[in-house]
């Protein structure tokens, strides 16, 4: 069921589970959500400098950046006869020519928190300043955090991060006041071509596989899931994507693993370990008073 993760963190009677459906697609780059998380969210601006990365003034997700629109420059060889030997139906792949006669095809895909079903920022939270919604996403609460940062080395993405002047962390929360009063977020609402899609989660994948169908029947071979799966070392996540290429070519891990997947073995093992140096500990003050 979508409420489980919200029953699990405490929430009695919660909404069906919210989410993400990125679909890349029919991103065309224009950064409305970038601009609509900043004005909706108050985030300081940031990537007013050449980067030299493309289009890409960001660079990447961080405390000032809870929507990253990347641009990804690819070289496809040119088919016979001078056409791409590429599906030209999406919008996401503006061809032009080059001079050596390949193509450059162009990938857009608006990144942001994952909002994951085992969260590892939630696991390492000392303060409880990261908390479970009633929707089953995952939010800051900036007034409590310490600046600890157990957060930042503990998520799997690295979404989060640290602001310089004044250490806090900071994420994006789903547009956490918008949801409570029957508004979808603000980078949702703002894409004008429903390439971000917000809704319930188990609705949301059932319409990812039916794209990524029609994609595949319409010669778009490479397309793929990202993210959807509860069965993947984050139990799935919250905030899911469409991709026409590897992961890796968006700046993604291949294979997310939750970071504290290991935590109560370990605190198990340290806890024998302690055990045993006492035993050890009394046995020699034993002795030594023979």
């Amino acid at each position: 069921m979508t409420d489980d993760v919200a029953r699990e963190a405490g929430h009695a009677d919660p909404p069906p589970r919210m989410g993400f459906f990125t679909d890349t697609s029919v991103c065309i780059g224009c950064k409305a959500c970038e601009v609509a998380c900043k004005e909706w969210n108050a985030i300081p601006e940031d990537g007013l400098e050449l980067t030299g990365m493309s289009y890409d003034n960001t660079q990447g997700l961080g405390a000032s950046t809870w929507r990253h629109v990347a641009f990804i420059e690819q070289r496809v060889p040119a088919a016979p006869g001078g056409h791409e030997d590429v599906d030209v139906f999406d919008a996401a792949r503006d061809l032009a020519g080059s001079p050596g006669g390949d193509q450059v095809r162009w990938l857009m895909s608006s990144d942001v928190c994952k909002h994951c079903t085992h969260a590892a920022c939630l696991d390492v939270c000392p303060t409880g300043s990261l908390f479970r919604t009633e929707f089953s996403t995952v939010v800051v609460q900036e007034d409590i955090c310490n600046g600890c940062g157990y957060c930042v080395s503990a998520c799997p993405y690295g979404v989060i991060e640290r602001r310089p002047d004044d250490g806090r962390a900071w994420k994006c929360t789903l547009c956490y006041d918008r949801l409570g009063v029957g508004m979808e977020p603000a980078c949702a609402k703002a894409c004008p071509t429903d390439s971000i899609q917000f809704g319930p989660l188990e609705e949301l994948r059932e319409r990812a596989a039916d794209r990524v169908a029609h994609l595949h029947a319409t010669g778009e071979g490479d397309a793929r899931l990202y993210g959807e799966d509860p069965q993947d070392g984050v139990g799935g996540d919250g905030a899911f994507f469409l991709l026409l290429d590897e992961p890796e070519v968006y700046g993604l891990p291949p294979d997310p693993v939750v970071t504290t997947r290991d935590l109560a073995g370990m605190w198990r093992h340290a806890a024998a370990a302690a055990a045993t140096l006492a035993a050890l500990a009394a046995a020699g003050f034993a002795g030594r008073s023979r």
